[in-house]
């Protein structure tokens, strides 16, 4: 299946020059629509509609779900509006709803007439939803029954209504002012006797979501409860929509690479996340600028407070051989125990109550407290080994410096990602050359001011 999909591509652009359609859909129909979606991705606009004409409706309207949203746009615009009309009326209603947004608005007009009235009301009203909220992700394709019928009736409804539903698994229950009451699976309606009310065996303690709630919350109830979907409620607990697992999966791992930008320094202020593929140049280059531009600010104080070290620099030039293996110490351990946290605090194991802050630090004291050590004896071995009659004096200064900015990067990056969500930021927002920079000038202030302190005699000394 795999071969067959990578080999799509190549063999669809020799079938759609020749204009034969029927050994497009030869070629295509068999395999799985996520997998037509890459083979389409390669194409131009024009001939990737032209492939997708030759499917049956249903087939190619679920292929068009699974293109980026950007390709969705472009072919959209490269088909004839009967045949968009066409496949945008089979697009699960989340997914239209999606597209829908994107639209230019005369796009919108000349697709109206061809929707039916239930359909236009459905996809503006999923569109009208904040972007980044559980209205913006859900579906109105789910099943739903009344709370005063049998079980038989119950699949006699469900019977009728699965052709075009999302996902039957699961039924939800509503009142004649479609609040949500309930929630019966498909499996208990099949194991009851027939004639009990669905009343009787719904389940009325019930996860749900608000219609204004944020979707990575959405996304993480789903995966706290093991849900395949959670039913969404408006503000007068009206039933309005469902989130299913594979929105709520996309939304995790868009959040995840949002962390990882984030993180890495290379996060769009105020702007859509950065994609190297897909993101053009002059954005990228804005975003990692302006990250850039801050970390040289704190460059630039910690190389102003070197240069100020002038006298004792000059006295002990071998001193300025270890200042960046010192400060690149209480960078990378800071990262990493930032990093720690991070994702501990992503899996749930802690959260942001001082009594896990006492609970980590710790655990990270006496680790942080080795690992400062070992990296010290490390650190004037080395010294002694490639730089000949280096002083006992200066190797103090190197060795104290090394255990005290590792520690000190250690319980740093601990730290700041408490004192983030204490300030209601994403700890996953804190870029890790910030963290970086921040400890490079902590670690030349920690460098120099032990130098001073050991060094004294020999600059007073040289004074006289």
């Amino acid at each position: 299946m795999e071969t067959r999909a990578a080999l799509a591509p190549a063999m669809l652009e020799a079938l759609l020059r020749a204009g034969d359609r029927e050994g497009v859909a030869a070629l295509l129909q068999p395999l799985p629509p996520a997998d037509i979606a890459d083979a389409l991705a390669e194409l131009a606009p024009e001939e990737a509609g032209a492939a997708l004409e030759a499917l049956a409706p249903a087939v190619a309207a679920r292929v068009l779900g699974y293109l980026p949203a950007p390709d969705q746009l472009a072919l959209a615009e490269a088909m004839p509006r009967t045949r968009l009309q066409r496949l945008f009326a089979d697009m699960p209603h989340d997914e239209r709803a999606d597209l829908w947004k994107g639209l230019p608005e005369e796009t919108r007009e000349a697709l109206l007439p061809g929707l039916a009235a239930a359909e236009r009301e459905d996809v503006r009203r999923l569109a009208s939803y904040a972007e980044g909220t559980a209205g913006s992700i859900m579906t109105s394709d789910y099943a739903v029954l009344p709370p005063d019928v049998t079980a038989a009736e119950a699949i006699a409804l469900l019977r009728r209504e699965a052709p075009d539903r999302e996902t039957i698994y699961d039924a939800y229950v509503i009142d004649s002012d479609r609040r949500l009451v309930g929630v019966v699976s498909l499996r208990d309606l099949l194991l009851a006797p027939e004639t009990r009310r669905i009343a009787d065996l719904m389940v009325t303690d019930l996860v749900f979501a608000r219609v204004d709630d944020k979707r990575e919350a959405v996304a993480d109830k789903i995966a706290d409860y093991d849900l395949l979907a959670i039913p969404v409620i408006d503000e007068a607990d009206r039933l309005v929509g469902i989130v299913t697992f594979d929105d709520a999966l996309d939304v995790a791992e868009a959040a995840l690479a949002r962390r990882l930008t984030d993180f890495g320094g290379t996060a769009a202020l105020g702007g859509p996340d950065i994609d190297i593929i897909a993101t053009p140049v002059p954005a990228m280059f804005r975003a990692r600028f302006i990250w850039l531009a801050l970390l040289t600010g704190f460059g630039m104080i910690s190389s102003l407070f070197v240069a100020a070290q002038e006298a004792l620099l000059s006295k002990a030039i071998v001193l300025a051989a270890f200042i960046a293996p010192i400060i690149d110490m209480g960078g990378n351990t800071g990262s990493q125990s930032a990093t720690l946290v991070i994702r501990a605090m992503a899996l749930g194991q802690i959260s942001s109550v001082w009594r896990d802050v006492v609970q980590v630090l710790r655990r990270d004291v006496p680790v942080a407290a080795a690992l400062g050590i070992g990296v010290a004896a490390l650190e004037v071995l080395l010294a002694l080994i490639f730089k000949e009659g280096i002083g006992t004096d200066v190797l103090w200064v190197v060795g104290l410096s090394m255990l005290i900015v590792t520690i000190a990067g250690s319980l740093f990056g601990v730290t700041i990602p408490f004192i983030a969500r204490a300030l209601r930021i994403d700890p996953a927002t804190l870029s890790a050359p910030l963290i970086t920079s921040i400890m490079d000038l902590l670690g030349v202030i920690i460098y120099f001011s032990i130098a001073w302190a050991f060094l004294a005699d020999m600059l007073a000394g040289s004074a006289r």
